[in-house]
């Protein structure tokens, strides 16, 4: 199943995934269904999870019903548990919106919710994150998880959400991690897709980030707290939910 899962990732476009998943999901969820681990987006519980990964397959992942994985887990846990989004009125905007959210958010009567991306089938608005077709100040709440990596002007990417954040508002902007790496790293110079996987580790990420991930932020402007959620949940609970222990989430107001 590994490779059969790493094949499908690295060969059919990220837009016809989404749609053939509505397909294939209640199937894989039905065929699944057990006890030893739960996805707390849905509540539901599986035998076991599936793998996920471009380049490197983790094991025991990706949620067969939501289709969540380790981060959009402990996003959602976070948000629940430790904000107010799911109960004050918050004007929203979701970048690259995820199937595991884009529903449930949706349905959010609080929530003023607009997705964008460039090529999502679930994207709102289609628009160009250094080049946002929206004004100054004008979201409570930004989500942007794992776009980051894709962007070569990264630096300008942040500006325009910095730009389109109220003040006092919260973005958070989670990407893939390398948290022994105390410089991010990035070559224009690498542009062939197989290389690109090798080194970066997915075929369209540019580069990877390290620890002063959060001090570009901050030079941006923003007000960041890195935020290792996983420590402040029981140990049993990360196993049964299937987190990564030890990531952090890049909580940012302006």
């Amino acid at each position: 199943m590994k490779k059969l899962f790493k094949l499908i990732l690295n060969t059919i476009p990220r837009p016809i995934l989404i749609r053939l998943s509505y397909v294939a999901r209640p199937i894989i969820a039905f065929s699944l269904k057990g006890t030893n681990f739960t996805d707390p987006i849905d509540g539901k519980s599986f035998k076991s999870m599936l793998p996920y990964g471009y380049e490197k397959q983790r094991n025991n992942v990706l949620s067969p019903s939501t289709l969540s994985l380790e981060r959009h887990r402990l996003l959602w846990l976070y948000l629940n548990e430790q904000t107010d989004f799911f109960t004050a009125k918050k004007k929203v905007l979701h970048f690259a919106p995820e199937q595991a959210f884009y529903k449930l958010f949706r349905k959010q009567k609080n929530l003023d919710y607009t997705t964008t991306d460039l090529f999502s089938p679930l994207a709102d608005v289609k628009a160009d994150i250094c080049n946002l077709p929206f004004e100054d100040n004008q979201y409570d709440v930004i989500l942007c998880n794992h776009v980051l990596e894709h962007i070569p002007d990264d630096t300008k990417a942040m500006q325009e959400l910095f730009r389109v954040l109220k003040p006092g508002g919260m973005a958070i902007l989670q990407i893939p991690q390398d948290l022994k790496r105390e410089v991010t790293f990035a070559d224009d110079s690498i542009t062939d897709q197989k290389e690109r996987a090798k080194i970066f580790g997915q075929y369209d990420h540019v580069r990877i980030y390290g620890r002063d991930y959060f001090d570009k932020l901050r030079s941006i402007g923003f007000t960041v707290i890195e935020e290792d959620y996983t420590n402040k949940i029981a140990l049993e609970l990360v196993e049964k939910y299937c987190l990564a222990k030890g990531e952090i989430i890049p909580v940012c107001f302006k």
